[in-house]
């Protein structure tokens, strides 16, 4: 029997476990209820638990044969900071918290790979089920890392999946090489000089600054960066005074870049300080840029790409299994680990709804059994009993 077929017959317990942790979301580095159910769930099911990984992090070790190759298995657990607008009997709980990008269906996935694992024991080697906090953001990865979690539990090879709403049920996506960009968060402080607003010729102006610099700022992509390499500056905050009479002494710009290389972000930062500081320069004003990296862009790794694809296609057929997916400008923080060791993160079709982060979207359970068995394929195709 097919690991699909097989966790087809556990599809209603899976079921429930994913509208539970729908109904009790949690925000990210903050999912304590939700890391001691998924560490409940595998010490049921005969798993090797590992609690508090990096804060809330869930670790599962599952060993069989005498094969010493590991291979990691990767989920998300948190929700976002959304207020919920759906009408499902199991809708978040918690005011203002809510799973709007598919992380408790993701945990679910990667449970119905454990418990499938745990029973059938059909690989020769380690896997570790690697529960991850915080992905919205908040540092998850890389504070499992900090955790030391590739020196304690040592991969080979790493995977990760996300729904993909737009995309029919029973498919999924892949490419080799970058498929989801880095992220930066950035704030451009212009300091000027106070004044009142009826007397602007004693003024530092920072507001005025600051429009300038954002308009400057949109030419870091169009000038800088090379016509061949997509990437984004949104400027998506300019925040400067409380009073209609009063010229402020400070203007702050906030925003977000996009990118699929590191080399680009450095540029990208590189560009901003320097356009910042100018143009702030040419009014009188100084500015001074706080740069955050918060995603490193995902990059698969072609010979786990290969691997990833082929136990897709294991499970529906090549015609189902979209080998050229088109990279999308959003970010991952499962990227951090891939840095450290190979892997490949693929899109799991969710069918038809709306987007990630929306109030309204809504996860389909029948996208579970993909899920899950593509996480079990894997692990049989990789870890293959003599």
């Amino acid at each position: 029997m097919s690991p699909l077929d097989a966790i087809r017959r556990d599809h209603a317990q899976l079921s429930a476990i994913r509208q539970d942790f729908h109904a009790h979301p949690e925000l990210g580095m903050a999912e304590h209820r939700t890391a001691a159910r998924v560490a409940e769930l595998l010490e049921s099911w005969g798993v090797e638990v590992h609690r508090g990984v990096g804060g809330t992090g869930v670790v599962g070790v599952l060993r069989n044969g005498s094969g010493n190759r590991a291979i990691g298995l990767r989920a998300d657990m948190d929700a976002l900071p959304i207020e919920e607008l759906t009408d499902l009997p199991f809708r978040s709980t918690t005011r203002g918290v809510m799973h709007a990008c598919g992380h408790d269906g993701h945990t679910t996935m990667l449970l119905g790979a454990a418990k499938y694992l745990a029973e059938t024991r059909n690989f020769d080697g380690t896997v570790h089920l690697i529960f991850q906090p915080g992905e919205e953001g908040c540092g998850g990865a890389l504070a499992m890392l900090e955790d030391r979690l590739f020196e304690r539990f040592p991969c080979d090879a790493i995977y990760a999946m996300h729904n993909r709403p737009g995309m029919a049920l029973g498919e999924y996506g892949i490419r080799p090489g970058p498929t989801a960009a880095g992220g930066a968060f950035f704030d451009i402080r212009i300091e000027g000089k106070g004044a009142h607003g009826a007397r602007p010729e004693v003024s530092i102006d920072p507001v005025l600054a600051a429009c300038h610099v954002t308009t400057a700022l949109q030419s870091i992509v169009s000038r800088n960066i090379s016509p061949r390499d997509a990437a984004v500056v949104s400027v998506t905050k300019v925040v400067g005074g409380d009073a209609y009479n009063v010229i402020p002494q400070t203007a702050t710009i906030s925003g977000t870049a996009r990118f699929f290389s590191r080399d680009v972000a450095a540029r990208i930062e590189e560009g901003m300080r320097r356009v910042a500081e100018g143009v702030a320069a040419g009014f009188g004003a100084t500015a001074s840029t706080d740069w955050r990296l918060i995603f490193a862009p995902t990059v698969n790794d072609p010979e786990q790409t290969e691997a990833f694809a082929a136990a897709a296609a294991d499970l529906v057929g090549e015609e189902k299994v979209a080998r050229d997916n088109p990279p999308g400008m959003g970010s991952e923080d499962f990227s951090f680990m891939m840095e450290k060791v190979p892997g490949a993160y693929i899109h799991v079709g969710n069918g038809p709804g709306e987007m990630p982060h929306h109030p309204r979207y809504a996860f389909n359970d029948d996208a579970i059994p993909y899920g899950a068995a593509l996480y079990a394929r894997i692990v049989e195709r990789g870890l293959p009993k003599a």
